[in-house]
């Protein structure tokens, strides 16, 4: 199975379409315009609400057979369902919220928005007559703002009952085609973005004040243990619905996608290895640990204390083995090294870890920097990870979930110039010969995902960072431009033999024709 991957709020827009009520993102990059790099919101983005049927076209020209999306909360729970559609739902949501005091959004009891089950049914259905299996996340990061406003989102338990009713909805109308559910995205980005002031910052941005001035409040040294924790506790709830309800007659399968980036030792000392060790674990094993064995890694609950929640034994129970399959996505990796000082009166999920993170030993990178930020080309570590899972985790079946890397070129450079993404393409070699050399290990990898089809709206750094097979021409009314690496893929993927072969494709040896998709 080979595909891209997506998001509701990246890709949809339609942000005041079809019902739509407003999630976390629709809010603060409407507030807290300055938190996102460029001052840009997804309320149009690539506008795939509009167009899914055009894109749907470009991934099956490419050869893609499966394609990951995820569904808005917000819109298939908006708090005006049942309400005339005579006004915005951003009206509806303040005037109800602010001066009735009543607010429903991304609960059921705000009924069902038969506008957005339509939406996604024709987006479904689209897919699987054009030979691709929909890969469905139920939450990416997008919060129904009503249970943000009425009880803290994601820092109350009550998140719990009300994603299991969300899901429900989901299992109920689209699990007859739906055969592969993610329930949540990368926990740790949500939890460490959103509460810790992590290296990619997402809504609600919230941290210490100590450590970021423009925080909008918070404790990042609870509250992003307190938010995985519900993250944990609502991904058992789902899946233990669709176990007993669900799955019999459905036939489907049920996971979660959790990130890691692979760490290695900055030296050879012991002290650096068990700091390289304790990195993967305070990032991977967090999420991993829970779903496997019922508990949180020693070491976390060792140097965490107090601050990290316990489970009790029936959520211990349900948690065990609440999974199908892992969703795992990578990016890149660091060297680690240990360092004990800890400041107690300042407490934060990452100086928990007593370590430092660094990208260089020596003064050598550990791969070759792509841009100017934050990803670096390890295929190694992609290896090595995979290797790691099938050992520590009892040899899960795996998909991954997403792989890619944004342009080397900035926003400002010409159209041309980013259509030819050489180092894209050598990315993709790369990490695709490590997942290769993995499964010759025995490592069960049965899908990959590629992030992503089309540049999109990147979170806190807005349409400044590209990670699109697919150039989107933003001035020019969302046009869509294949790069180089749509056009090896569309190779690779087209090749009738051995993967080790296919993979050898150069770019010097694909012809880039600047065409419109």
């Amino acid at each position: 199975m080979f595909g891209t991957a997506s998001s509701a709020y990246q890709y949809e827009g339609g942000a005041r379409e079809g019902g739509k009520g407003p999630s976390i993102w629709d809010t603060y990059t409407q507030t807290h315009q300055e938190l996102v790099k460029d001052r840009s919101n997804g309320d149009v983005a690539v506008d795939s609400y509009n167009r899914y049927q055009e894109d749907i076209e470009i991934m099956k020209t490419m050869g893609f057979n499966a394609y990951r999306f995820s569904f808005a909360w917000s819109r298939l729970l908006p708090s005006n369902a049942n309400l005339p559609s005579i006004v915005s739902p951003l009206y509806i949501y303040l005037f109800y919220s602010k001066v009735v005091g009543w607010i429903s959004a991304g609960k059921l009891s705000g009924g069902v928005n038969k506008q957005g089950v339509d939406y996604y049914n024709n987006l479904i259905d689209s897919l699987l007559s054009n030979g691709m299996q929909p890969f469905v996340t139920l939450f990416h990061w997008d919060t129904p703002q009503g249970l943000e406003d009425e009880y803290g989102g994601f820092l109350s338990s009550n998140i719990v009952e009300d994603f299991e009713d969300y899901a429900e909805v989901c299992f109920r109308e689209f699990g007859d085609r739906v055969k592969h559910w993610i329930t949540f995205n990368e926990p740790w980005t949500f939890s460490s973005g959103g509460y810790a002031g992590g290296p990619l910052r997402i809504a609600p941005f919230r941290c210490s004040h100590w450590q970021l001035d423009d925080s909008t409040g918070g404790d990042s040294g609870t509250e992003p243990y307190v938010t995985a924790h519900h993250q944990l506790l609502a991904h058992a709830a789902a899946v233990n619905l669709y176990r007993l309800k669900y799955q019999a007659t459905q036939n489907g399968v049920i996971g979660i996608s959790n990130v890691s980036h692979w760490f290695l030792p900055l030296s050879d000392s012991k002290e650096d290895e068990e700091a390289a060790q304790r990195a993967v674990e305070f990032m991977y094993g967090w999420f991993m640990d829970p779903i496997f064995h019922g508990d949180y890694p020693e070491i976390m609950k060792s140097y965490i204390g107090s601050r990290l929640p316990q489970f009790s034994s029936h959520q211990s129970d349900l948690l065990k083995g609440s999974f199908d399959f892992i969703g795992l996505n990578y990016y890149t990796a660091s060297y680690a090294s240990n360092h004990p000082q800890f400041d107690p009166q300042r407490p934060c999920m990452f100086s928990d870890r007593r370590l430092k993170l660094s990208d260089e030993r020596n003064g050598v990178l550990i791969g070759p920097r792509v841009g100017s930020g934050w990803v670096y080309d390890y295929p190694r570590g992609f290896e090595q990870l995979l290797n790691y899972t099938k050992t520590r985790y009892n040899d899960p079946v795996i998909y991954i979930t997403e792989n890619g890397v944004y342009d080397s070129t900035d926003e400002s450079s010409p159209k041309e110039e980013a259509l030819q993404d050489v180092s894209r393409v050598s990315y993709f070699q790369g990490h695709l010969e490590a997942v290769h050399n993995a499964i010759k290990k025995g490592v069960k990898v049965k899908g990959y995902f590629a992030w992503s089809l089309l540049d999109n709206f990147e979170w806190s750094a807005g349409y400044s960072l590209r990670f699109g097979l697919v150039h989107i021409d933003f001035k020019n009314g969302l046009q869509r431009h294949p790069k180089l690496s749509a056009f090896w893929f569309q190779n690779f993927l087209r090749q009738n033999r051995p993967i080790e072969n296919s993979l050898n494709l150069s770019s010097q040896n694909l012809q880039l024709v600047d065409s419109t998709y």
